[in-house]
């Protein structure tokens, strides 16, 4: 049997991925604050703006479920603050991006690698972004926790050389995130129009076509061979 671990499971990318994953000998668990009505597998309603207790509740899960011939925990969710100035960005929602997008997967993976020691293939993806290796203002909460995923997965692929680990940015996807973006105040976040010029000429990719070609990436035998990488360049 086959455990996957996706976080952001309830809609976009994390419910495709989850989705394409849902296969026979293949356990689903689905992390997010909501659950999906028609996604297969185990679903936990958690948010991940409070990640302490979903780092516990993997820790105790896999305590008491072993024999998996591989493990893979994916590190979907993150949390866009509303576009703006971060002095300007309201001190709550600052927070929880923050917690969503690196307190949560560092939390997570700590359970993950501890609870599947032993099992014999071990994979460990963060979602990061192009943002994370470009800074952009008006967003410098998601910009500095992606950036912090791909320096988490760097750290812990020097700790870990028996899990395959990558921090794979994965292109520019249609997604809720990016009508945040397109519908931003151009007066507070000046990178307005160059999101809806990626929307009006049909540069997005779905949410479907982005998760084929992870998980495509995700089972290759070179997964986590370049730690940090980008699904177009795959």
């Amino acid at each position: 049997m086959h455990l996957f671990i996706v976080t952001g499971s309830s809609r976009g990318l994390g419910a495709a991925l989850a989705a394409q994953l849902a296969q026979a000998g293949h356990t689903v668990i689905g992390i997010a604050r909501r659950t999906h009505p028609g996604l297969q597998g185990e679903q936990w309603a958690l948010d991940l703006a409070d990640p302490l207790p979903a780092a516990q509740r993997l820790q105790t899960w896999l305590d008491e479920h072993r024999g998996w011939q591989s493990a893979t925990l994916i590190n979907n969710a993150a949390l866009l603050s509303q576009p703006g100035p971060l002095a300007a960005t309201d001190l709550a929602e600052l927070s929880a991006a923050l917690r969503v997008g690196l307190e949560a997967p560092a939390l997570l993976s700590r359970a993950f690698l501890a609870g599947t020691a032993g099992v014999p293939t071990r994979r460990l993806l963060n979602i990061s972004s192009g943002l994370g290796r470009r800074p952009m203002a008006g967003s410098v909460a998601y910009c500095a926790v992606k950036a912090g995923l791909d320096h988490l997965s760097r750290s812990l692929a020097l700790e870990e050389p028996g899990v395959s680990i990558e921090s794979l940015a994965p292109g520019v996807i249609d997604t809720d995130m990016q009508v945040q973006l397109r519908g931003a105040d151009p007066l507070r976040f000046t990178e307005q129009a160059r999101f809806q010029g990626l929307k009006d000429a049909g540069q997005l990719q779905t949410a479907d076509a982005t998760a084929t070609a992870i998980v495509r990436h995700l089972l290759r035998p070179d997964f986590g061979k370049t730690v940090v990488s980008d699904i177009r360049d795959a």
